[in-house]
């Protein structure tokens, strides 16, 4: 496999080349002003890997993020977990924050407007989503690895902790394509159009831009500390101590009286349990309605269900606890 950009290429080629070369130039700790440096020469003055860097920008630019085992054997892990870290500071830190602050101008966020203040507090609950999975990767993904490069094997296998990671990333790709489509589908009309589609843009930019993090993590780093941990064990390191679906159409005709029961109980702000007590249905029944709510609204959330249910007019919006 042939790739793309090497260290004698001009930097500025590769921003030339994609502008999101910006963004992953900045989480390197690249700063601009790099003049007509290549990158072997820009890396080298900011104190980058320069091999990571070249892997991770062929990985991002090359189709089907497909990687030869020549790029693994060019990564520092070291590098790409500082790489990471700053990528999750990005978007904890600045991304997110920035969005809302846009949202929060182009919606009417007074008290008469529920529509916008659910999809704010829904906006409020992905941001604090993505903020707990990344934390956990810092917590635990990372830890793990720094003490497989001390030669010891961890107390958890790296198997458990990337599915959990994995599983994570599922649930933010999830999340934030319901966000969009709830602001698209369901906010009243009438609304700040030109600020509303700039904030959607910058959603639309997001999700692409995190959906190459977490595949970034999900492969190539997933698969260099796979074959890091199969090092340690072949060469006898020793036991490290124990650490201290596809979206349907929202459409109420497709939901049975009693799913339409449920969304108004969640949208009341009732737990699983309270509505299986107002049902005098079992709770594994209530998330049976629940599972089989979300494959047919593609919604998961409860704020995007009571969205929903105020769109619909299953529920008055006096009703909705807030």
């Amino acid at each position: 496999m042939t790739e793309k950009y090497h260290e004698t290429d001009p930097l500025i080629d590769l921003i030339s080349d994609d502008y999101r070369m910006l963004q992953l130039i900045s989480r390197f700790g690249i700063s601009p002003g790099f003049g007509e440096r290549t990158v072997a020469a820009a890396c080298k003055e900011s104190g980058v890997d320069t091999s990571t860097f070249l892997t991770v920008v062929n990985y991002i630019k090359t189709p089907g993020r497909v990687y030869s085992n020549d790029m693994k054997n060019k990564v520092s892990l070291v590098s790409l977990m500082d790489y990471l870290r700053k990528s999750h500071s990005y978007f904890v830190d600045y991304r997110l924050p920035l969005i809302r602050r846009k949202l929060i101008s182009a919606i009417d966020c007074s008290a008469s407007n529920q529509i916008a203040f659910l999809i704010l507090k829904f906006f409020n609950e992905y941001a604090g989503q993505v903020a707990s999975h990344m934390n956990y990767e810092n917590a635990n993904v990372h830890p793990l690895v720094q003490t497989l490069l001390r030669g010891q094997l961890p107390a958890e296998p790296f198997v458990t902790v990337v599915h959990q990671q994995s599983h994570n990333h599922s649930n933010i790709e999830r999340s934030l394509a319901e966000l969009k489509n709830i602001i698209i589908k369901y906010y009243p009309s009438g609304a700040n159009a030109s600020a509303l589609n700039d904030v959607l843009m910058d959603i639309f930019i997001m999700e692409e831009d995190l959906l190459t993090h977490c595949q970034l993590e999900d492969t190539l780093f997933a698969d260099c500390v796979a074959r890091l941990e199969k090092d340690v064990k072949e060469h006898g390191g020793k036991a490290a101590a124990a650490p201290t679906e596809q979206e349907a159409t929202p459409d109420t005709s497709d939901l049975s009286e009693r799913e339409k029961d449920v969304i108004r109980l969640v949208a009341q702000g009732l737990s699983n349990k309270e509505i299986a007590e107002k049902m005098f249905i079992a709770v594994n029944t209530v998330m049976t309605h629940r599972r089989n709510i979300s494959r047919k609204t593609g919604i998961h959330s409860a704020a995007g269900l009571t969205i929903y249910a105020i769109v619909h007019k299953l529920i008055n919006v006096q009703d909705v606890k807030l």
